[in-house]
């Protein structure tokens, strides 16, 4: 299907209906730009954290994990530069006192909301990290943020890590999780929330080395895309200039995805130099300095961070995934088939177990069937409505494999296997059952 036919409308729809993504606290009207991941979302997303943790950490020799507290010494923010400079330009409309990120917007024309014109106020800097406090004061002794990023964790915890891991440089830590930032403008589904989760990678390197695994990250970043099947040709890399560079960054290239809302980014990879270690050096007291166990070299390892949100990745892979297509056969009669061709790696149900019918000879024979995959594999059991309906059901929620057991399954012992992609049809023993699909997946 022709991307520009993808609509934000029928991607929003779908995932509601079919259990992907809900509007957060909906029975009480809902929470701006607050969203649950429902029954197939937490799948879909569990599926792509763990594709990413297999890829980037088990199948690697020189990655190690770490899962760190969303809250942080304050400390820590102070040294990123977090607390100073973390923040944006905010404008507010005088009339109906809607707020705008002065950066996005032409502030000489009217008011999106209201209409008026030339009633902004001067920008005004506005920091995005969300203040808590912890203990039973709420002064300014007791401050503490959550995590705006998941990387300040992973360099802190790097004397830590170093120690106990015995690493040697180059090595890297990755992480999965949650991060926080009180966006002034946030939007389009999913794409951005002021509650996200980041899968990130701090990968430590020899200074003279930074450029060349610059490009071996690029060029992983990409077959993490691939393997979960975002689409290759709306992917772009954007060189960010100079003057545009995060203050700890010599380089940033930002991988961006054609939305229906616009190019914007998707994942984003930085050389970071040494900034985040030394400074957290400097006001930590810490001696974060690697010593090369052959040459005995001493020197702050120079990092490379690899950066993927989790949310905007399950958007990529919804818009890339998403087909519509007309279907002349005796499934449809021409009507319209809307599937979802996920990787069969990420898809949330990987197997379907229909029989033909409800009556208890069938369901005899296929409870036992799904509840033995069930075992291997995500099962659907679903015996409602018509085998065409349920089909185009499995369909939409991007299922790979429908099995269904009808009335001759009581006599030859095997059910028909029919392929989400090309809707063909196998006969396959039921004995054979666990065997075929562990050549599928």
């Amino acid at each position: 299907m022709d991307a520009k036919n993808i609509t934000m409308e029928k991607i929003v729809s779908l995932a509601k209906t079919r259990g992907f993504v809900f509007p957060g606290s909906d029975i009480y009207g809902g929470l701006a730009n607050s969203w649950d991941y429902g029954p197939l979302g937490v799948e879909l997303k569990n599926n792509i954290k763990q594709t990413w943790w297999k890829m980037f950490v088990q199948e690697r020799l020189d990655m190690v994990g770490i899962d760190a507290a969303l809250i942080m010494n304050p400390k820590v923010w102070e040294a990123s530069g977090h607390v100073a400079t973390f923040s944006d330009p905010l404008v507010e409309c005088k009339t109906c006192h809607e707020r705008y990120r002065a950066d996005q917007i032409d502030l000489a024309a009217p008011c999106a909301k209201c209409g008026n014109k030339g009633t902004f106020t001067e920008p005004a800097s506005f920091n995005l990290m969300m203040k808590t406090w912890l203990g039973p004061k709420e002064d300014a002794s007791a401050v503490a943020y959550f995590r705006p990023e998941t990387a300040q964790a992973m360099f802190v915890d790097f004397p830590n890590v170093l120690t106990s891991s015995r690493k040697r440089v180059p090595f890297g830590m990755a992480q999965i999780g949650k991060a926080f930032r009180n966006e002034i403008t946030p939007g389009n589904f999913i794409f951005r929330t002021r509650e996200f989760e980041q899968m990130e990678i701090e990968y430590f390197v020899h200074p003279s080395d930074w450029e060349k695994y610059f490009e071996d990250w690029l060029a992983n970043m990409y077959k993490f895309m691939d393997r979960v099947g975002i689409d290759a040709s709306r992917s772009h890399n954007l060189e960010v200039e100079k003057d545009e560079l995060a203050h700890y960054s010599k380089r940033t290239v930002d991988i961006e995805f054609d939305y229906p809302f616009g190019r914007k980014e998707l994942y984003g990879l930085a050389y970071r130099t040494d900034f985040d270690l030394t400074t957290h050096a400097k006001h930590s007291g810490s001696n974060i300095v690697y010593t090369d166990p052959i040459t005995n070299e001493k020197y702050v390892p120079h990092v490379i961070e690899p950066s993927f949100g989790v949310d905007r990745t399950v958007l990529a892979v919804l818009l890339s995934a998403y087909d519509e297509e007309t279907v002349a056969s005796e499934e449809g009669d021409g009507d319209t088939r809307v599937v979802l061709r996920f990787k069969k790696e990420i898809a949330p149900i990987k197997i379907a177990i229909l029989p033909l019918s409800k009556k208890e000879e069938l369901s005899n024979v296929a409870r036992p069937i799904a509840e033995g995959l069930a075992k291997h594999w995500r099962v659907d059991y679903d015996e409602t409505q018509s085998i065409g309906k349920r089909y185009r059901r499995q369909d939409e929620i991007g299922t790979p494999y429908c099995v269904t057991v009808d009335f001759d399954s009581l006599e030859d012992k095997a059910v028909t296997i029919r392929d989400r992609d090309t809707m063909k049809q196998e006969r396959v023993p039921i004995a054979e059952l666990e065997a075929w699909f562990k050549k599928q997946f």
